[in-house]
């Protein structure tokens, strides 16, 4: 009875984890509290499971500054180690033919290369843009996030008080984008043509941030798209066939 209450416990843990895993790689960071609300279990437990996790190896901490007079509180971000059980798929190979065409052909033959690669992600997400109605924004960028998510990116939309920003948490090439910053450059122009307007970067996962964060400026449709009640939460980018008019 014993061995099958401890066999019982560790499946148990191993799923939490694996929840507390999801929902960092989904939010970028969060702190203990915030993923105790999501579970459905208490502070002290998640604490507890997030304790394991840092000595594993697979959350790091940082302190987060507060509005108020307590302490600062800490939160938590998946490492590096564990971002690589999200498909980071021949990252060595990758990394050696990269330095390979450097070393014999330049920068100026990467940055080609790495434009060729996401030619081919542009390609994939404006077919899944254009087979929804045009004039429907929220349609249109639930579209474009499935499309990128199913690259492996993990993207959501939402709008800001300055704009719009995509967010991906995760990259599936974060590894060698870290030497060769033109895949996230050109991954940025694609964006930046997906939606019609002029984007930029503020944050990628290849330079240690949690998550890779692109603003997408000026729309005024994101209050429009607030609920009657006042709530906030994803909601669509401007259409980028209405973002010039």
């Amino acid at each position: 009875m014993e061995m099958v209450t401890r066999a019982t416990s560790h499946s148990t843990d191993g799923e939490t984890r694996r929840r507390v895993t999801r929902l960092l790689l989904e939010r970028g960071q969060a702190t203990a509290a915030d993923l105790a609300h999501d579970l459905g279990i208490t502070a002290t437990a998640t604490r507890r499971h997030l304790d394991a996790m840092e000595a594993e190896g697979q959350v790091e901490t940082r302190v987060v500054r507060t509005s108020g007079r307590g302490r600062p509180a800490k939160s938590y971000q998946l490492t590096p180690a564990a971002r690589t059980s999200f498909g980071h798929t021949y990252d060595d190979l990758a990394m050696e033919a990269l330095r390979w065409i450097r070393r014999f052909e330049g920068e100026d033959a990467v940055g080609g290369l790495g434009a060729e690669q996401v030619a081919r992600l542009e390609a994939r997400c404006r077919a899944a843009m254009d087979a929804v109605d045009s004039d429907d924004s929220m349609a249109r960028a639930q579209a474009l996030a499935t499309a990128m998510s199913g690259e492996g990116y993990a993207a959501t939309a939402s709008v800001i008080a300055s704009g719009g920003q995509i967010c991906q948490h995760h990259c599936p090439v974060a590894g060698v984008a870290a030497e060769f910053p033109q895949l996230c450059e050109a991954e940025t122009r694609v964006i930046s043509r997906l939606l019609g307007v002029h984007v930029q970067r503020l944050a990628t996962i290849a330079n240690g941030d949690g998550v890779c964060t692109t603003h997408v400026p000026g729309t005024n449709r994101g209050r429009q798209a607030t609920g009657a009640s006042g709530g906030s939460g994803p909601v669509p980018l401007p259409d980028p066939e209405r973002a010039d008019r």
